[in-house]
This record gives C-alpha cells, structure tokens and sequence, in this order.
C-alpha cells in the first residue's frame, strides 16, 4: 500500500488498488441508471401504445424515436456524470449541471431538426420527448432518494 500524503495539514490515506477498469461504474451509479431506464422506456412504451391509437404508424414511429433519443442523450450524460465522480469528485456538480444543460440543448435542437418532417407525427415526437424527459428526471430523484449512500466516512478522521 502506498504512503499516506499530507495535504493542507491532514493524512490522506490513498486508497488500496482495485482490479477495477476504467470503464467500471459505481455500484449506485447503475443503480440509478438502471432505473431510470426501465422507468422511461415503460413510459415510452406507453406513449408508443397511445400514440398507435391516435395517430397510427406514424404516431407510433414518433414516439419510439422520440423515446430512443430521450434514453440515448441522458444515458450517455449519466454515464459521462458517473466517470466524472468517479476521477475527480470534487467536479461531479459542475459537470452534471452543464451536461444537463447540454443535453436540454441537444433536444431543442433535435426537435428544431425534425420539425418539418413527415416521417412520423411530429406532435408525438414533440410530446414523447417532453414527458419521457419528465420521467427520465423524476425516477432519477426517485432512485437518488432510496439509495443508501454513505455521506460520512466510516473510518475517517474527525
């Protein structure tokens, strides 16, 4: 094990390696992705189904891609907020608060892209993207606040 390091006064112990990879997540940090997917995709299934009924094949083409864009942008920003907090914690609230921005952003402009489009119901699209975004967003709160996660180091000093 390496030597502690004095940094402004105190001993910081390192921790001991791991056998991890870098592509390896924090077990909470797939808790909550985990269920942020399932829960989107559920909606976005529903909104498939709804969308089906009322506009027909284009409705329903709206609302998958709109579901898939949605699951894309905020899992790979997920993903992106879990290395971060992985490598340099102390930047994890910065970094997430410009990723969601980002990400707010590139849904704008995805649906100033197909705004014009006759591929699918445009309307749908418009509509799926806003509430599996909103479902996206509150099973992230729902997961976060069930989540046992340590704020005091069990073995640290006071």
């Amino acid at each position: 094990m390496r030597r502690p390091e004095r940094v402004l006064g105190r001993l910081i112990h390192p921790l001991p390696p791991t056998d991890a990879g870098v592509t390896d997540m924090q077990a909470n940090d797939v808790r909550l992705l985990r269920g942020s997917v399932v829960c989107t995709t559920a909606a976005g299934v529903i909104a498939a189904i709804a969308a089906f009924f009322a506009a027909g094949g284009k409705g329903l083409l709206g609302a998958v891609f709109a579901t898939v864009v949605v699951l894309a942008f905020f899992a790979i920003g997920q993903l992106a907020i879990g290395r971060i907090s992985r490598n340099n914690p102390l930047m994890m609230m910065n970094m997430a608060l410009f990723t969601y921005i980002v990400q707010i952003l590139l849904l704008g402009l995805v649906l100033f892209l197909f705004k014009d489009t006759e591929a699918f119901d445009t309307k749908v699209f418009g509509l799926t993207i806003l509430g599996a975004t909103l479902v996206w967003v509150a099973s992230q709160v729902w997961v976060f606040t069930r989540l046992k996660i340590a704020y005091v180091e069990p073995d640290g000093e006071r």
